[in-house]
């Protein structure tokens, strides 16, 4: 759901950001249409769901040898809608999915099996007691431009491997990628109507989220707010993951090539474009003026431009290109206010559309580069005192997606990521913990609710039952009426006997 209107022309004209060019034309799916395919979900849904975790997953993990028999027609489809390097597509996007279909094959059934609980209470004794996982039905996704693969038609694996339906809403910049996997999962054999895509514009997410029994978003906090409040109106449960302004601290004692290294690479990979990229940067003094040459070095030698195979370019393009409005007002809102543009600094819309990868030094948090979300290839550098400044200014944010600590010092790497108000914490790294597909990835404040990966990246996408089975009980259970001041007594005298005993201050 996004504030952009459609076109009267009912047609997506896919652009590839980094040449300019037209590569294809795709048919809208307007709000009208959203309870046809719902329906039709629904009608595909029990089937789906009654094959069970071993033949879905038999299915899963055919699509997980499509994607890599047709990793190149993949990454080709990637890059020519988004302009984004060859490695970000293969590495980021086409990786990830060969993963997770394998992951969520082998896995849901262990995050979603019957769980079987102790009661404490002594009124529930000797009951069988079950908590199950029950698939919601048809989950609706709303995907972002950024990650067409890997953020869009991703959180539609685990939801179908839980055995949901799915209806996909791509960002109408890039659909070719959703398109292409409804290929995808026809030849693998998912039957009809358990994936769909609805290509469109904002009114088409809106009516997705009227319509769904659970609502997966992923976007700018801006719009994630007005995801939520319409779901409000229905009742829709949904999981958000919003918009990031991830630090990196670096630690006087730090490997600083490899610190050096690390930042260029996670602030400028995708262009920058990506929720968890590294977007400030606080480093202790003493090693300040040496980690700032390293990194200029580094940031001068990258290669930007239109994408021609691998290898090819560093950076890609912008690829949605009133971002990089947002890029350019940051930029020049430091520089106004006193900092120094050590590489980069300049947009250019020619032939295609990009900004260059850009060092800003003499930075503070009076700049918008270092309190929003600049979601471009932009570093921003800070001197700080000691590692304490660095906590106190990376929590100094109403964002909390992901972090990183940088230091040789292994347990003290520890004791302060467990002072950073994020999501994920990285010690030496950035950005890993995404393709440990174990642990959950979410945001805290207002970086997004819930979370995707682990137990509750596929628990969120069903219902939990609790069941009781009682086998053996007397005709009248004890509390049962008639009520009687013989068995009240002695119902006082239970609870005592169990609840009395417990120690006192």
């Amino acid at each position: 759901m996004t504030a952009t209107a459609a076109p009267p022309t009912h047609k997506i004209e896919v652009e590839n950001p980094a040449t300019g060019q037209i590569v294809a034309s795709v048919d809208v799916v307007g709000p009208e249409r959203i309870p046809e395919l719902v329906e039709r979900a629904r009608a595909a849904q029990p089937g789906w769901e009654v094959l069970g975790f071993e033949a879905r997953g038999q299915l899963l993990r055919r699509c997980q040898k499509w994607v890599i028999d047709n990793s190149e027609r993949i990454i080709e489809t990637i890059v020519s809608e988004t302009g984004k390097a060859w490695e970000d597509a293969q590495m980021a996007e086409v990786s990830y999915a060969a993963s997770a279909f394998g992951f969520w094959a082998k896995n849901a059934e262990k995050y979603l099996a019957d769980e079987r609980v102790k009661t404490a209470s002594p009124f529930v004794k000797g009951r069988k007691l079950i908590v199950r996982h029950v698939p919601v039905g048809v989950v609706g996704v709303i995907g972002p431009w950024n990650y067409p693969l890997t953020n869009s038609f991703g959180d539609c694996i685990p939801a179908m491997a839980a055995g949901n339906a799915v209806i996909l809403k791509p960002s109408e910049v890039t659909p070719l990628t959703a398109l292409l996997m409804g290929e995808c999962v026809r030849e693998c054999g998912i039957p009809d109507g358990v994936y769909q895509v609805a290509p469109g514009f904002g009114e088409t997410g809106g009516a997705l989220v009227d319509a769904v029994d659970f609502l997966m978003f992923t976007g700018s906090t801006a719009t994630g707010k007005k995801v939520m409040e319409r779901a409000a109106k229905t009742l829709t449960p949904l999981a958000l993951e919003l918009g990031g302004k991830d630090p990196m601290l670096v630690c006087a004692d730090a490997d600083l090539e490899r610190a050096a290294n690390a930042a260029v690479h996670y602030s400028m990979q995708n262009a920058g474009q990506t929720c968890i990229s590294t977007e400030r940067v606080y480093v202790e003094a003493p090693v300040y003026d040496q980690f700032v040459s390293l990194v200029t070095q580094k940031v001068g030698e990258l290669r930007q431009g239109a994408p021609r195979g691998p290898g090819s370019v560093d950076l890609g393009a912008m690829i949605h290109p009133p971002q990089s409005d947002i890029v350019e007002a940051h930029v020049r809102d430091a520089v106004e206010k006193g900092a120094r543009v050590a590489a980069g600094g300049h947009r250019s819309d020619s032939n295609g559309h990009f900004y260059e990868p850009t060092l800003l030094l003499d930075v503070d948090h009076s700049m918008a580069a270092m309190r929003e979300e600049t979601f471009g290839p932009t570093l921003p550098i800070m001197k700080v005192a000691d590692a304490d400044e660095g906590v106190r200014l990376s929590n100094d944010s109403p964002y909390g997606l992901q972090a990183s600590i940088w230091t040789k010092d292994a347990a003290k790497g520890e004791r302060l990521a467990r002072r950073i108000e994020a999501g994920a914490v990285t010690v030496n790294d950035a950005q890993i913990n995404y393709v440990a597909l174990e642990l959950p990835m979410g945001g805290w404040k207002s970086s997004g609710l819930g979370s995707r990966h682990g137990a509750d990246g596929i628990r969120k996408y069903t219902k939990k039952q609790a069941i009781v089975i009682t086998r053996l009980a007397p005709k009248r259970d004890l509390h049962m009426l008639p009520y009687s001041a013989k068995r009240t007594k002695l119902i006082a005298r239970m609870l005592k006997l169990v609840y009395g005993r417990g120690k006192r201050d």
